[in-house]
């Protein structure tokens, strides 16, 4: 059901109020206008007041609780957004967030006075390392595609101890666009090696362009298209017979965790995406979270400081990594994020990632195997979190943004679209939707499919619902309106 604040156009917040309405008294100024130490220069004053609002402060309020419950969000819609977990982010983890202990620490505290945040950072990255299999983590990285970076800095950081300049990427075609992104960020080359028709690395095609100039191939596993990659132990083996590295885009762990380590079937490097595994805050711009982690023969290269546990039990900073790549970020990484990653880990224990993964697989297959009589589906099951669906009616003049946009008048909102192939549907459901969702899903995305049938102008024409109907996207973005005009 669309909340009635949804279905109305209110007025903006510069159309609302009167003249002399106001939200907050302030107090008299009390500091000299004449005195020349504290009076603003004449050249940065107002000729006149701002043209502000006047408004009262309960307007304020419900303007902006209107604005709010246009937005979807995971709190309040179901977010099958493929390649992104669109999680649930469990309450207690903001919980133990806020803790004052926790989020009014200062970073340049003395280690002595913040002993309780040090442990917690030094447990999670031994949480972390044990997750994936590997030696040791670093917190620092700010997201996700930071993590990438820092990764591929320590893997051109390895290549150069041993007098080698590698400048080579690999990625598969269906490569996170990040991947390529990061590479040229660190003066590397992204080359691409082709899928097969199952979705899995082409090996002949990696065979022929992995030589002694490849510093590491990146890849996803399970793989954007919703498949797990069974050749991935085979796929280390070759890149590590020409010196290069395993790099491991970590952003699909929500598939494999408790169930595959990566440094068990290879990888070198990886990072982790903690709002997409560990159930943090997701996107807007930060803040976020993407630890990396890697093998013993690259543990000298992290970035530094490492929080570390001393002989004596206590906790504190090692600045002192001489093949270290240096500082990745200002002071330790985002803190209030990786609290929040400790408390879900912790919370539901090694068993629960366990179910995490099995869950999320499960929900997964549970929509394809309703979904296929209706929709295509170009790869082969079984399927790891995620899937790809094709809408085939092209006949009626339906693309995939038609039925994305008429999802929103279920309340549901828009799978990722037309990626990482054309004209198709990338749907994940994530673990912690409930059967009732995923039936409620199903029984749109089948209503949908009749409306096609039936009415396609009604698809065609969607959404009905929001205050903010069908846009001309391509006159949108070469004509942007950002800025509010007060009309005459």
């Amino acid at each position: 059901m669309i909340p009635d604040s949804q279905k109305e156009n209110h007025p903006l917040l510069f159309e609302q109020g009167a003249p002399g309405m106001c939200a907050v008294t302030l107090p008299m100024l009390d500091v000299p206008t004449t005195d020349k130490k504290t009076a603003l220069p004449a050249e940065m004053l107002r000729s006149t007041p701002p043209a502000l609002p006047e408004i009262g402060e309960l307007d304020i309020v419900r303007h902006y609780k209107r604005l709010s419950h246009r937005c979807f969000s995971v709190d309040e819609n179901f977010y099958p957004l493929g390649s992104c977990t669109m999680k649930y982010n469990p309450r207690i983890n903001e919980r133990v967030a806020a803790m004052p202990g926790f989020a009014h620490v200062h970073p340049y505290q003395l280690e002595s006075d913040v002993q309780g945040i040090l442990e917690l950072l030094y447990r999670l990255r031994c949480d972390l390392a044990e997750i994936a299999g590997l030696a040791e983590v670093t917190l620092q990285p700010a997201a996700g595609a930071h993590g990438e970076m820092t990764g591929l800095m320590i893997i051109e950081a390895y290549h150069a101890s041993r007098g080698e300049r590698r400048s080579k990427v690999l990625a598969p075609d269906s490569a996170h666009g990040t991947n390529p992104a990061s590479c040229a960020c660190c003066g590397m080359s992204s080359v691409s090696v082709a899928s097969m028709p199952d979705g899995r690395v082409d090996l002949d095609d990696l065979r022929r362009k992995v030589d002694e100039h490849t510093a590491a191939m990146m890849i996803t596993n399970p793989n954007t298209v919703g498949v797990f990659d069974d050749q991935i132990v085979e796929i280390a083996e070759i890149v590590h017979a020409h010196g290069a590295l395993l790099y491991l885009d970590g952003a699909n762990m929500d598939a494999i965790l408790g169930i595959a380590r990566p440094g068990d079937f290879g990888v070198d490097v990886m990072h982790y995406n903690t709002h997409k595994t560990f159930s943090t805050p997701h996107g807007g711009g930060g803040p976020g979270a993407g630890p990396v982690a890697v093998a013993e023969h690259l543990v000298n290269f992290l970035p530094k400081p490492q929080v570390i546990q001393h002989e004596d039990g206590s906790f504190g900073w090692d600045y002192h990594r001489h093949d270290s790549i240096g500082i990745v970020r200002s002071f330790y990484g985002q803190i209030g994020v990786l609290v929040r990653a400790y408390a879900y880990i912790r919370s539901i224990g090694r068993d629960g990632l366990r179910d995490v993964a099995e869950k999320a697989v499960l929900n997964a297959n549970y929509l394809a195997s309703r979904l296929k009589h209706r929709f295509k589906i170009p790869f082969p099951p079984p399927f790891a979190h995620e899937f790809i669906l094709v809408p085939e009616f092209e006949s009626a003049g339906i693309t995939e943004h038609d039925i994305a946009k008429r999802l929103i008048d279920y309340g549901i909102h828009p799978p990722t679209m037309s990626w990482p192939i054309h004209h198709c549907l990338m749907i994940e459901p994530t673990e912690t939707e409930s059967l009732a969702t995923l039936d409620r899903f199903v029984e749109a995305m089948l209503d949908i499919a009749d409306e096609i049938e039936n009415d396609p102008s009604l698809v065609k024409t969607a959404p009905h619902t929001m205050p903010i109907k069908r846009l001309d996207e391509v006159a949108a973005n070469r004509n942007l309106q950002v800025r509010w005009q007060q009309s005459s």
